[in-house]
Formats: C-alpha cells, sequence, structure tokens
C-alpha cells in the first residue's frame, strides 16, 4: 500500500481559543508529521511492511495574509466566488497512491480552495482518501461532503477534526483514527 499524505498549513497569525497567536509551523502541518511519525515508526513492520509514506505541502503561488483577519477575509473572498488558486510546484501523481491522508485547516465551513484546486487536478477514482483538519470549534464542517462531491469514485473515511489549539498534543487520537482506517 503506497500513502501519500497531501496537506494545507497556514502559518503566521492563527486563532487558538480566543487569542490571536503567531506561529512558525502550522497546526494542519503539526498533525501532518505526526501522521508521518506514526506510519513510519509505529505502524511500519507490523501494519504497512516497513512503509514510509510520501508527503506533499500544498502551497499556493500567491501567499496567503500572515495576518489573521486579513487571511480570513481572503479565504472568504475565495470561497464565495468559488476560486482555484494555483498551486506551487509539480503535483504528485495521484495514479501511484492507494491512500491518500488529507489535511487543511477549517476555513469558512470547508477546506481552503487551494485543496479544491489540489483534489481537481488528479483522478481519485478506487483511491482512499482520509480527510484531517485543524479547526478552533468548526470541526470538520463540511468538508468531508466538498470531497465526495469533488471526488465522487473515491472511498472517502471518516475524518479527523484536531482543535488547533492542541495539535501538538494530539498523538493518541490520531492513533486512534489511523488504527481505525
Amino acid at each position: 500500500m503506497k500513502t501519500l499524505i497531501a496537506y494545507f498549513s497556514h502559518t503566521g497569525e492563527n486563532y487558538f481559543g480566543g487569542s490571536i497567536k503567531n506561529i512558525s509551523k502550522g497546526n494542519t502541518e503539526v498533525v501532518a508529521e505526526i501522521i508521518e511519525k506514526l506510519l513510519t515508526c509505529e505502524f511500519g513492520e507490523d501494519k504497512l511492511d516497513n512503509f514510509a509514506p510520501a508527503k506533499f505541502e500544498i502551497q499556493t503561488v500567491k501567499d496567503y495574509p500572515v495576518n489573521y483577519k486579513e487571511c480570513t477575509e481572503v479565504a472568504a473572498a475565495e470561497g464565495r466566488a468559488g476560486e482555484r488558486p494555483a498551486l506551487k510546484g509539480s503535483l504528485p501523481s495521484i495514479a501511484d497512491y492507494d491512500t491518500i491522508i488529507l489535511g487543511y485547516p477549517c476555513w469558512w465551513g470547508t477546506m481552503p480552495q487551494a485543496v479544491f484546486t489540489f483534489l481537481e487536478s488528479g483522478d481519485f477514482s478506487g483511491k482512499k482518501i482520509l480527510p484531517f483538519c485543524t479547526h478552533e470549534g468548526s470541526g470538520m464542517g463540511r468538508s468531508e461532503s466538498d470531497i465526495k462531491k469533488l471526488c465522487p469514485k473515491a472511498i472517502v473515511a471518516k475524518g479527523l477534526a484536531v482543535s488547533g489549539s492542541s495539535c501538538h498534543s494530539a498523538e493518541a487520537s490520531v492513533r486512534k483514527w489511523l488504527e481505525a482506517n
């Protein structure tokens, strides 16, 4: 089984349980690293035959503002307009993977528009998609149903919602979610 961990993460100002904090590593990236560690180290021998997942950070050509309020305004405008921001770099060939672990922050009740761009860039037919998101109260929002609409021939597993303010201590819940999938 070949797995790709694809994620979008935002650095700069983020909302943490009532206040704005500046972070140098996005919450979603923190969870993606936990997943990578668990898949490589803990599940490698028993479950996935010394498997090391590939990792791809979904990045936009035009950076989102560092300022939290400005970033949320840009994200809201993109969502209203149904924009598909251009992505940086070469996208991985989805055909090379059986499972795609897809991570993102929940913005305005769903995934950032850059994740929509990523999902529309490949054929996910027959692939298993395991979505996870970071949030500060909205959970998965409607992102799971949006993924199912964009990738109707994929198998979309139940997602994992991780509070951004507790992402550094999410290893137990991430482990449980991976074991269930």
